[in-house]
C-alpha cells in the first residue's frame, strides 16, 4: 500500500492472483502440447499450429475490424471521462483526507465507462443515428482517461505533501523558522504546480515503450487484469455479466448514496452521528474501536485483501490497544503532563513519529528489494537479448518458439502507430524548461537548480519504478518522493526554507515516477486490448490536463466545506502531518521528540524491516500469515475505527464466497464500488449544505449513565 498506497497494491494482489491463474493455465496446456513433439522442430511448428482456438482471445474478435487511433479518440468517450473524473476524483480525494487507503479503482472506471457508452450507443443505434459502434478499444480510451485524471487527486499531494505546505499542520508542529516554510492552499498556483509537474513523467519512458511491453514482456498484473476485464466485456458473454455487474452496482450506489444522506440528519456537530457509534461501548470508544457505518470503507474492504485489512486491524490493536494506554500512564515522566493531547511534545508524538519509522521502514526495505529484482531482471533481459540462440546437446541450434496468433497479432498493432521520438525528447525537454522557470516562483526556497537536478535523474528514477512495477505491481512513487524530502531539504538546510523545499521537490518526484508508471501500465492495457498507443499516449495527456483542474477544485470544496486535518475530525489528512514532520526530521533533526521515542522508533523501524524480511523468506508459504507493515502504521495515528469497518466488508465477502464463491469473485468488485461511489458522490451535496449554512437538524450522542443523570437534572424544571 506504498504508494498508490498508497494506492493501487491492495486490489493489484487480488488482480495478480487472477493473471497469474490465467497465465498458469496457458502454460500448463502449452507444456503438455508441447510435450507430445517429438523434436524442436516439431515443437515449433506444435505450438503454431495447434494451437487452441479456445485459449486466443483476438480470434473471438476476428470479425471486427480495429478502428484507427484517431477514431479511438471519440467525443462521446471523452464526455464520459469527464464526468467520471469528477466522480472518481472526489471519490480517492475523500479517501485520502480520511485514511489515505486507496484501492484499486481501474475496474470500477472500465465497468461504469462500459455502462454509460453502451447506453448512449443504444440509444442511438434505436434512433437511427449511431455512426460508430462502441469498440473495446474506446472503453480502453475511457479508462485511461478516467484513472489518469483521479490519479491526480493522489499523486498531486492533496492529502500529503501539499496540505502538507499550510498554516493548518505547520500549527501541529514544532519547527523553527515556520513562517518561511508555510504555503497556504488556493486554486491558482496548485493549478499551475500540477500543470507543471504533472506531464514530465508522460514524455520521459514513451521510447521505452517497446523494450518494456514487447521486448522484455513485463506482466503489469494491474494492467492486464483491467485488460482481460474489457475484453471480457465486449464478448457477448462478458457483456451479460457486465450489465448485471452494473445493475448491482447501480442498486448498492443508490443505496450508499441515501444512507449518507439519511446520516446527515443526525450531524449537527462534530461529535454526534452514527460515525460516533460507541458499537463496542464507550471506554472503547475513547481509545478509537468502533464502528462508524462507512459504506466507503465497508466496499474498500471488499476489495482490499484480507491481509491488508487484518494488518491494520492488528495495528490499530497494537497501539491503541496496548500502546498509547501504557504510555499515558507515564504521563508526567515521560512527557508533560499539562502538554495538550495533540501536542507532538505528548502522546501525539508518539502516535505520528512511530508511525513515521514504521513507513520509512517498509518503504526502505521494498525500496531495495524491488531495485534489487529490478537489476537482475534487468541483467538478464540484456544478458539473453545479446546472447545467441540455445544449442542442443546435438550441436544444432534450436529454433526460437513461434509466437502465438496473439502476440503476432498485438505486436503488429502495437508497432503500427509509432509515438515520434522527437516528440517524446522535445516534450520532455520543453516541459522540463518551463518546469525550472516556473517553479521557484511558486515555491521560492525550491532553487532551479535543485529542479535541474532532479530532472536529470528523474527518468532513470521512473524506469526503476516502472519496470519494477512491471514485475511486482508495486510502485515506489511515493518512496522517491519521501527520498526527494529529505535529500533537497537538507540541502535547502533549515535557514532557507527546507522544509517548504523538500515538500516541493516531493511533488515533484512523485508526480514524474508516479505518471511514467501508470502509462506504462496502460501501455500493457492497450497492447492486450488491441488499442493504438497513440489513443493510450493521446489519453492519458488529455485525462492528465483534466485532473490538473478537477482534483484542486475538488480539494478546494473540501477545504471550504470541512475542517480538514484535524485530529479527530471527519476529514484527519493523517499523511499531511506525516509528511511535514518528515520533512522537519530531515532539515532539523530529532531533538523535538518526546522521551523515549526516538528508541521506539528504531524498534518500529527495524520491526518494519524485519516482518517484510520474514514475509519474502524463499521456499516457505507464510507470507499470507504475516502482518503488512505499511498497513499496520496507519492506524497507529488514526485509530482503529475505519479497520472494524473494513473487516466488516471482509466479512461479508468471505460469507458470500462460502455460500456462492463463483458469485462473489464475479459480482463482489461491482456491489464494492457501488458502495465507495454511492458514499463518495455524497460528499458533493454534503459540501454544498456546508458552504451554503445548512446544518443538519440533530445532533444524536451516547452518554454513560452517570452523565446521563446529570444532564437529566440540569435539564429537570426547578
Amino acid at each position: 500500500m506504498a504508494g498508490r498506497a498508497d494506492r493501487s497494491e491492495p486490489s493489484a494482489m487480488d488482480e495478480e492472483e487472477m493473471v497469474e491463474y490465467n497465465h498458469g493455465s496457458t502454460v500448463k496446456k502449452r507444456a503438455k502440447r508441447e510435450g507430445e513433439a517429438t523434436g524442436p522442430q516439431a515443437e515449433a511448428v506444435a505450438v503454431a499450429e495447434e494451437e487452441d482456438k479456445d485459449m486466443s482471445v483476438e480470434r473471438v474478435f476476428d470479425g471486427k475490424p480495429v478502428p484507427p487511433w484517431q477514431q479511438q479518440l471519440t467525443f462521446r468517450a471523452f464526455v464520459v471521462s469527464f464526468f467520471l473524473s469528477i466522480v472518481f476524483s472526489v471519490i480517492v480525494m475523500k479517501l485520502n483526507l480520511t485514511t489515505g487507503i486507496i484501492p484499486s479503482l481501474n475496474v470500477s472506471a472500465g465497468l461504469l465507462g462500459f455502462f454509460f457508452v453502451k447506453v448512449w450507443t443504444v440509444a442511438l443505434d434505436k434512433t437511427g443515428l449511431l455512426r460508430q459502434p462502441f469498440t473495446r478499444q474506446e472503453n480502453t480510451v475511457i479508462q485511461t482517461c478516467v484513472v489518469a485524471s483521479s490519479g491526480i487527486a493522489f499523486s498531486g499531494g492533496f492529502g500529503s505533501y501539499l496540505f502538507a505546505m499550510s498554516q493548518k499542520i505547520a500549527d501541529q508542529t514544532q519547527e523553527t523558522n515556520a513562517a518561511q516554510n508555510i504555503k497556504n492552499p488556493h486554486l491558482g498556483w496548485m493549478m499551475g504546480f500540477l500543470f507543471v509537474v504533472s506531464f514530465l513523467g508522460l514524455f520521459s519512458l514513451v521510447p521505452l515503450r517497446k523494450i518494456m511491453i514487447i521486448d522484455y514482456k513485463l506482466i503489469y498484473p494491474s494492467g492486464t487484469a483491467t485488460a482481460y476485464l474489457i475484453n471480457s466485456f465486449h464478448t457477448p458473454e462478458g457483456a451479460k455479466l457486465a450489465k448485471k455487474q452494473v445493475r448491482l452496482l447501480g442498486k448498492f450506489f443508490s443505496f450508499s448514496f441515501l444512507w449518507g444522506f439519511f446520516q446527515w440528519f443526525f450531524t449537527a456537530e462534530d461529535t454526534c452521528g452514527f460515525i460516533k457509534f460507541p458499537t463496542f461501548g464507550l471506554k472503547a470508544f475513547q481509545y478509537r474501536f468502533y464502528f462508524d457505518f462507512s459504506a466507503t470503507y465497508v466496499g474498500v474492504g471488499m476489495i482490499c485483501p484480507y491481509l491488508v485489512n487484518i494488518s491494520v486491524l492488528l495495528g490499530g490493536i497494537i497501539s491503541w490497544g496496548i500502546m498509547w494506554p501504557l504510555i499515558e500512564k507515564k504521563k508526567g515522566d515521560w512527557y508533560p503532563a499539562s502538554v495538550a493531547a495533540t501536542s507532538l511534545h505528548g502522546i501525539q508524538g508518539y502516535r505520528v513519529f512511530i508511525a513515521i519509522a514504521m513507513i520509512l521502514g517498509d518503504g526502505l526495505y521494498n525500496f531495495v528489494k524491488v531495485m534489487f529484482r529490478t537489476t537482475i531482471a534487468f541483467a538478464k533481459q540484456v544478458k539473453s537479448k545479446n546472447s545467441t540462440l540455445p544449442v542442443s546437446e546435438d550441436g544444432q541450434k534450436e529454433p526460437t518458439p513461434a509466437m502465438s496468433y496473439d502476440d503476432q497479432r498485438r505486436t503488429q498493432l502495437f508497432l503500427k502507430d509509432q509515438i515520434p521520438q522527437p516528440l517524446a525528447y522535445g516534450g520532455y525537454v520543453a516541459v522540463a524548461i518551463v518546469s525550472i522557470i516556473t517553479l521557484p516562483h511558486i515555491f521560492t526556497p525550491l532553487k532551479w537548480y535543485y529542479i535541474l537536478l532532479a530532472y536529470v535523474f528523474a527518468p532513470v528514477l521512473a524506469f526503476c519504478n516502472a519496470y519494477g512495477c512491471g514485475l511486482t505491481d508495486w510502485s515506489l512513487a511515493s518512496t522517491y518522493g519521501k527520498l526527494a524530502i529529505f535529500i533537497f531539504g537538507a540541502w535547502a538546510g533549515a535557514g532557507h526554507g527546507g522544509v517548504l523545499a523538500g515538500l516541493a521537490a516531493c511533488g515533484v518526484m512523485m508526480s514524474i515516477v508516479s505518471t511514467a508508471s501508470d502509462l506504462m501500465q496502460d501501455f500493457k492495457t492497450g497492447y492486450l486490448t488491441l488499442a493504438s498507443p497513440r489513443s493510450m499516449f493521446v489519453s492519458q495527456v488529455i485525462g492528465t490536463a483534466m485532473g490538473c483542474v478537477i482534483s484542486p477544485c475538488v480539494f478546494w470544496l473540501f477545504y471550504k466545506a470541512f475542517p480538514l486535518g484535524t485530529d479527530g475530525s471527519e476529514y484527519p489528512a493523517p499523511f499531511a502531518l506525516v509528511y511535514r514532520n518528515m520533512a522537519i526530521l530531515g532539515v532539523e533533526g530529532f531533538g523535538s521528540l518526546p522521551k523515549h521515542c526516538l528508541t521506539l522508533c528504531y524498534v518500529f523501524f527495524a520491526a518494519a524491516v524485519l516482518v517484510n524480511f520474514i514475509r519474502d523468506v524463499p521456499g516457505k508459504k507464510i507470507a499470507w500469515f504475516i502482518p503488512i507493515p505499511m498497513a499496520m502504521a496507519i492506524p497507529f495515528y488514526l485509530g482503529p475505527y475505519f479497520a472494524i469497518d473494513m473487516c466488516v466488508g471482509s466479512l461479508i465477502l468471505f460469507i458470500w464466497e462460502r455460500t456462492d464463491k463463483a458469485k462473489a469473485q464475479a459480482l463482489g468488485p461491482a456491489v464494492a464500488s457501488g458502495l465507495i461511489c454511492g458514499d463518495g458522490i455524497w460528499t458533493l451535496p454534503q459540501s454544498v449544505l456546508a458552504l451554503a449554512k445548512v446544518q443538519p437538524p440533530i445532533c444524536m450522542k451516547f452518554l454513560s449513565r452517570a452523565t446521563n443523570v446529570r444532564v437529566d437534572k440540569f435539564l429537570s424544571p426547578k
